[in-house]
């Protein structure tokens, strides 16, 4: 309840609802909104960006239970199933990004001086993979642990690789440029 009361706006909470339920369906984490904020400092990090941190409910809780604090989330707006993977040294910055994203630690999406990436819905950015500049990825993309991505990505890609290349389109090997 207290944490309910720190989202007045009942579509942030329906966000944080689906954040949650992100994070039971990806891993073994506690099953309840209370647990999953008391015990997993990316689900507390993915609460504070949701929730904001003007109201004074969030200040007191933020003092109390502080998020990870080299998880830098800055997005433009995000949508519902938000999931951190280890989100040690991970930043995102400046984007506007789908529904059930998935990003793991060591993760870096920003911006450059041209603009930042827009990430579709079902994208998972694997470890050490950096998404840069005014691109989109698409649709149900899965972004290779260190790649480079400073290019735009087609639907229902895994790419790989510096610079970042296609290994699979659509779940057949094509090796191709972006």
């Amino acid at each position: 309840l207290l944490l309910q009361k720190c989202c007045d706006d009942p579509t942030v909470f329906a966000l944080i609802q689906s954040d949650h339920s992100r994070f039971v369906s990806c891993g073994s984490h506690p099953k309840t909104i209370l647990d999953l904020f008391l015990f997993n400092l990316e689900f507390r990090s993915v609460f504070f960006y949701r929730a904001g941190l003007e109201k004074s409910a969030s200040k007191f809780l933020y003092r109390l239970y502080p998020p990870l604090p080299t998880l830098h989330l800055g997005m433009k707006n995000c949508g519902p199933g938000l999931y951190i993977e280890h989100g040690f040294s991970t930043i995102v910055a400046d984007v506007a990004m789908g529904k059930n994203c998935w990003i793991n630690q060591q993760v870096t999406i920003g911006n450059t001086d041209k603009g930042s990436p827009t990430i579709g819905d079902n994208v998972k950015i694997c470890a050490g993979a950096i998404v840069v500049g005014p691109i989109s990825i698409g649709n149900g993309v899965t972004v290779g642990a260190g790649a480079v991505v400073a290019k735009s990505v087609p639907d229902d890609c895994v790419v790989v690789g510096n610079p970042a290349y296609i290994l699979k389109r659509n779940g057949l090997r094509v090796n191709e440029k972006l």
